[in-house]
């Protein structure tokens, strides 16, 4: 059984929405420009037609005044006679609604009601008298009329006034016609009204979908809220417009970016990002969780395409990841150190069983010869780490590596010139970078140099301090004002057409596994490199395996300038971010 959808709850009554307002408002004003606009034809219409009729009486009267016949019918004993016929005649084809001529007196001779005629005009003849032609609205026998009134002259006479002649055209017509006119132009107002209230209604149901149906004052709270929460969020958030440009940008997201207020609005292919992080940034598919690097951050970076009938643009949230991958590379070194401890435990377990096995069987200087053996070998590596680096952290991250490097049958050397004495690392050299530097490459270089495991029914044993041997061979030296950490092995090396694509994001030669994510280590150990004012180089070994060198600047001030800002956020906040003792511990 299908249920009815539950109809969402009603608004308490408020101020109308946006779009109602607005509606309203155009409403209101279509209807009153409408109207003007009828009020000023109506008036317009009914000046012309008044003119029209003035000019068409001015020529019926002109055009009589000026004829021969009635000139001559003016000299004639019975005037009426001739001047009637020719009179209705002219009237009817000239459209005019009356032609009247008279004496200079004012006795017509003519009228278009025969009972007129003898009567006395009604109306002025004072300036005809005068021998003008002029245009007056007076009342009539016929009603209120415009009429032109002009003089007929006799040049037989001296060009003697001898007659008057008035046409004219009553009120009632010139009404007649402006009511038709008026009857279309409201018509066009109707007509426009009703389109123009279409269209309103159109545009603000289509305002009013976008608004959400919301009034201004909800929408500017809404606006408040948005310009609160967008700044106040520590996570980064970009939008990008349909043209890929940045339309809105936080200070997260500025800071995360390394970008200028002056952001908004430019194309995001001409920020400056890497490659790989602007791809992300204008991707049409969403992306989740994708890992980037940006000049001193590692971002994680999602996605998504702004919904809509077209392609607007997308939404982009970055969220800080290098405090946590910094944490995540400190958890697999400590993995690390425990698969070793494990590994360790397990091999002390069987050399355990054999000195007590040798005593059991009365071999006791036999059992003590082993023991010291093993011991000795153990101990020389761990002097000679030691003496060699008097940095602890570095110290601990070899001798750990070191115990790695054996588990997976790689034998870990540290070169006989290696030397880094207690505190020549400036404070501005964060321990942390030199493990994520030192790590990266070590783990690398053991990864290289690891032989292939070995199927299960053939059980192999690396045969330890022979040429052939798997080799990681590690130099870490302060001299001459620079920091040299050297890592080479004796692998397979790096084809030289992939020199630099080896430092990129995401590139790696192992096998993808589900939750890891690969082609990372590099990348932030080139960061860290650059970040501290140093070099990363890659080459071919001796050993014909590849060999990083690394060259750092101890000079404080080198790395001052980021020390402050690698602090943690919570400390720098409290005023308690000293350079150089933010944080230590490794990171791949």
């Amino acid at each position: 059984m299908r249920l009815p959808r539950p109809r969402p709850p009603r608004r308490l009554r408020g101020p109308r929405s946006l779009a109602g307002q607005l509606f309203a408002m155009q409403v209101v004003l279509v209807t009153a420009v409408v109207v003007g606009c009828a009020v000023f034809a109506y008036v317009s219409a009914g000046r012309q037609a008044e003119e029209t009729a003035r000019r068409q009486a001015t020529a019926a009267a002109t055009a009589v005044a000026g004829s021969p016949a009635v000139v001559a019918a003016a000299r004639g004993k019975d005037p009426t006679a001739v001047l009637q016929p020719y009179a209705e005649r002219l009237r009817r084809d000239a459209g005019v609604d009356f032609v009247v001529v008279m004496a200079p007196d004012g006795t017509r001779w003519t009228h278009p009601q025969r009972s007129a005629i003898g009567g006395k005009y009604l109306g002025h003849i004072g300036p005809a008298l005068d021998g003008e032609v002029f245009a007056e609205t007076h009342q009539g026998v016929l009603g209120p009329s415009v009429r032109v009134v002009a003089p007929v002259r006799d040049p037989q006479r001296g060009g003697r006034i001898t007659a008057l002649v008035s046409a004219g055209i009553t009120v009632e017509t010139i009404g007649a016609q402006l009511r038709d006119q008026v009857l279309a132009v409201v018509g066009v107002a109707a007509a426009a009204l009703v389109l123009g209230g279409a269209g309103t209604y159109v545009i603000n149901a289509r305002l009013r979908w976008h608004t959400h149906g919301m009034n201004s004052q909800e929408l500017s709270r809404m606006y408040d809220y948005h310009q609160a929460a967008l700044h106040s969020v520590r996570e980064g958030l970009m939008l990008v417009d349909g043209r890929r440009r940045v339309a809105l940008i936080n200070d997260g997201g500025r800071e995360l970016l390394g970008l200028s207020e002056g952001a908004v609005g430019r194309p995001v292919g001409e920020l400056g990002l890497p490659e790989p992080l602007t791809e992300a940034l204008l991707a049409p598919e969403p992306r989740i969780d994708e890992l980037h690097l940006t000049g001193e951050r590692v971002v994680v970076v999602n996605s998504a395409p702004v919904s809509g009938g077209s392609r607007r643009g997308s939404v982009v949230t970055l969220r800080d990841h290098t405090e946590l991958q910094a944490l995540s590379g400190e958890l697999n070194s400590v993995r690390g150190f425990a698969e070793a401890l494990r590994s360790q435990a397990h091999e002390a377990a069987n050399r355990l069983h054999t000195v007590v096995s040798l005593i059991e069987l009365g071999r006791a200087e036999e059992a003590v010869e082993f023991a010291t053996a093993e011991l000795e070998l153990a101990q020389a590596l761990t002097d000679q780490v030691v003496g060699a680096v008097a940095e602890p952290v570095l110290a601990a991250l070899l001798l750990g590596k070191a115990a790695q490097a054996h588990e997976r049958g790689v034998e870990l050397v540290l070169t006989p010139d290696s030397r880094i004495d207690d505190g020549v690392l400036p404070p501005g050299l964060p321990a942390r970078d030199l493990v994520t530097v030192l790590g990266n490459l070590v783990d690398n270089a053991i990864d290289a140099a690891a032989p292939a495991p070995a199927p299960a029914s053939v059980p192999t044993s690396p045969p330890h301090g022979t040429p052939e041997a798997p080799q990681v061979r590690v130099t870490a030296r302060a001299a001459d004002g620079e920091l040299l950490l050297r890592v080479a092995d004796n692998g397979p090396g790096v084809a030289a057409d992939a020199v630099e694509e080896i430092f990129r994001r995401g590139w790696s030669t192992k096998r993808p596994e589900r939750g890891a994510a690969r082609g990372l280590g590099l990348a932030l150990a080139r960061q860290a490199v650059r970040r501290n004012g140093g070099t990363l180089t890659l080459d071919r070994a001796p050993t014909d395996g590849a060999r990083f060198t690394v060259r750092l600047p101890l000079r404080a001030e080198a790395t001052d300038g980021y020390a402050m800002s690698e602090c943690v956020l919570d400390e720098c906040a409290l005023g308690e971010c000293v350079p150089g003792e933010c944080a230590s511990g490794g990171a791949r």
